[in-house]
């Protein structure tokens, strides 16, 4: 659940264990000119982490190791889906049909959208895939727009998984990560094991149904062994 975000201090139970302070003799940065202010009379202090009393995987040690398993494997199969768009989108791009006289444009402008396709992250590959369903004239997918809806609710959790910053587990495991979106509308919704599995089968059937909308036409999926006419 992703709420509107109003700024306000946080509760410091919430964060991993913060790392201790020490005092260290401030160093000399060269001439200063004196300043009378109030705290003229109090010696000038500075402070520095104290790294050597971190817990290991600090700031990951109040989690289990199951619980960073899962997510892992979970923003693994987003960059998977992100690699599968990608082929997918030039699978449309590279079958679509042109007149003659459309040839020397349409190549021209084929390099920038593979580029594209390579290189930008699932928001933007998702607006891409769409159009390039869109514009082939043979696809045969018939819950275009259901699909893409999935695509755009799995991207959301994708931010909040992979740009969160964990906050310290309840008695179940289970952890609110801090996140706050384009719309400053913060993330609110507690994520435990099953939360991150259940996301990650949910992202793999994704990945099966874009595959299915290039396979369903007769050709092969890109850099597979499966059957169907190879795009060359």
């Amino acid at each position: 659940m992703i709420r509107k975000f109003k700024p306000s201090m946080p509760d410091p139970a919430a964060f991993p264990t913060y790392p201790k302070i020490r005092q260290v003799k401030a160093m000399p940065v060269g001439r200063r000119k004196q300043v009378k202010t109030h705290m003229s009379d109090e010696a000038e202090k500075r402070y520095v982490v104290d790294q050597g009393g971190l817990p290991e995987l600090y700031p990951t040690h109040l989690h289990e190791a199951k619980f960073w398993e899962a997510l892992g494997r979970t923003v693994a199969t987003f960059g998977f889906l992100e690699e599968i768009l990608g082929k997918a989108i030039f699978s449309f791009t590279a079958t679509k049909p042109y007149r003659e006289d459309e040839i020397e444009e349409a190549y021209a402008k084929w390099f920038p959208t593979l580029e594209h396709a390579f290189t930008d992250q699932l928001g933007n590959l998702i607006k891409s895939y769409d159009k390039a369903v869109r514009e082939h004239p043979s696809t045969t997918i018939s819950n275009l727009d259901e699909l893409l809806h999935d695509l755009h609710e799995v991207s959301k959790i994708r931010n909040v998984l992979c740009h969160g910053s964990w906050r310290s587990p309840d008695a179940a495991g289970a952890s609110i990560p801090f996140f706050v979106n384009c719309q400053k509308k913060v993330f609110k919704t507690a994520v435990d094991i099953n939360f991150l599995n259940q996301v990650q089968r949910h992202t793999v059937g994704l990945v099966c149904a874009v595959v299915d909308s290039v396979t369903h036409m007769g050709w092969q999926f890109p850099g597979s062994c499966g059957p169907g006419k190879s795009i060359s």
